[in-house]
């Protein structure tokens, strides 16, 4: 089952969209959000944005956040103890069996890989 939603990518639609994820496991509902708030930090807020989660051929779950910026690609950061920022994409690569941007000419998608069936 695929589950798709365009929304504008603000710090209001990140508890809305984890209503709408409720029946996906926590991890999903996690990275989902997460990776919409890096297009709301790193290319602006009120982004238009897709989101969507499916299940892949080898059994994963599959999130992929897509946005109108190809130049702003998200990087794997080890933020310090007294960072605020920076732990995002580390806390997405320490759950996804793995991840990464397929970038477009007027767009990009990052997306991760979760070992689990989606709901």
């Amino acid at each position: 089952m695929t589950f798709e939603l365009r929304l504008l990518a603000t710090p209001k639609a990140v508890p809305e969209l984890r209503h709408h994820l409720r029946h996906h496991t926590y991890d999903v509902r996690l990275c989902a959000t997460e990776l919409v708030t890096n297009v709301i930090d790193h290319v602006g807020e009120g982004t238009p944005v897709t989101v969507r989660v499916l299940g892949t051929d080898d059994g994963h779950t599959r999130i992929e956040v897509t946005d109108p910026d190809p130049r702003a690609l998200p990087l794997l950061l080890r933020a310090g103890a007294t960072d605020e920022h920076g732990r995002g994409m580390a806390l997405l690569d320490a759950l996804a069996v793995r991840w990464g941007v397929e970038p477009g000419v007027d767009r990009k998608t990052v997306w991760c890989e979760l070992s689990e069936m989606p709901a």
